[in-house]
């Protein structure tokens, strides 16, 4: 007998705005919110003290990471909408928001789903450009602090491009809108403050550590999403963390075994999907947490990096454990 297919179930609508279901909206209006949030610092800095503007910012630089793994990357496998100008448009949203281009995010994350955290090859090279292990020593993953703070500055722009050439002049022509349109934005506040100021330096000092900051938080995040992980099983590829709050806020993400095992799973379907699949994943030693990704480190059942690379690694928890 042939074994059961796995099959996931893809939300259905009659929405003529939504292409999956209406509860998009709300990524959709975080995502809003967060970009008007990085309006509201530019405006808010000439006029209201410290006190206020310093925890906006950190406000702004932990949306930057919640962001980054769920809406933009929910929208990257399920676009929000049935309209191809809308979807490019909020795509222009996500990228002035998390200061980066949605459009090439989209390619690094494509990478990230090639490789799955791989290790590296006979070559020294991994598949997936973002993999714990690209920069690390003897077959080990690398440090989590300095993956975290140091990823920020490993893109490598021509690789993106040319793996954005290959999908067509029009990605690349977004692309380069997205980039563009937060670079004009960022550049027009940096001459003339909200307040009338030329040359407002003293807002991009005080803007450009939130926005790095949010973008480490974005990597330490990914480094517990796969450290740990069984890099030779697809089932187990990631490291699922179940708490309610946290996948509230980045829309169902810390189901990233689930995620990885299925990268077409909507945000909505995925405590559905892991009920479907907990048995094979408990079978399979699928590591779970109980913090959230990015808290990663305080896990009492964290693997040594030794442990964290064979096939049936984690101490922790694992998929038995079942959502609260």
């Amino acid at each position: 007998m042939k074994a059961d297919p796995i099959k996931i179930e893809i939300p259905k609508t009659d929405s003529k705005l939504f292409a999956y279901t209406r509860l998009d909206l709300i990524p959709t209006l975080f995502g809003l919110f967060h970009l008007a949030l990085f309006f509201a610092l530019y405006y808010l800095f000439p006029r209201v003290s410290l006190w206020v503007t310093v925890p906006l910012g950190f406000l702004y630089a932990f949306l930057i990471n919640a962001n980054i793994n769920g809406v933009s990357h929910n929208f990257i496998h399920n676009p929000y909408f049935r309209s191809p100008l809308l979807n490019r448009l909020f795509g222009v949203v996500e990228s002035v928001a998390c200061c980066f281009s949605q459009t090439y995010y989209d390619v690094v994350h494509m990478q990230h789903h090639k490789g799955n955290s791989d290790r590296k090859d006979e070559h020294g090279e991994t598949t997936d450009w973002i993999s714990i292990y690209r920069h690390g020593h003897d077959d080990e993953a690398e440090n989590v602090w300095s993956y975290t703070f140091l990823s920020f500055f490993r893109d490598n722009p021509a690789a993106i491009s040319r793996e954005l050439r290959k999908r067509g002049e029009s990605e690349v022509r977004w692309g380069n809108i997205e980039l563009a349109t937060f670079i004009v934005i960022l550049a027009a506040m940096a001459i003339i403050g909200s307040d009338g100021t030329v040359l407002n330096w003293r807002f991009v000092v005080f803007f450009l550590p939130f926005m790095y900051l949010g973008h480490c938080l974005s990597y330490l995040n990914g480094y517990y999403r796969h450290f740990g992980g069984n890099t030779e099983e697809p089932i187990a590829w990631g490291v699922s963390s179940y708490g309610k709050i946290y996948n509230w806020i980045f829309f169902n993400n810390g189901y990233h075994a689930e995620h990885h095992f299925r990268p077409k799973c909507h945000w909505t379907k995925m405590h559905a999907f892991f009920l479907q699949i907990q048995d094979k994943q408990r079978a399979a030693g699928v590591r779970v947490i109980n913090q959230p990704h990015m808290l990663g480190f305080l896990d009492p059942n964290l693997p040594t990096k030794s442990r964290a690379l064979g096939p049936q690694s984690a101490e922790g928890e694992t998929a038995s454990a079942t959502p609260a």
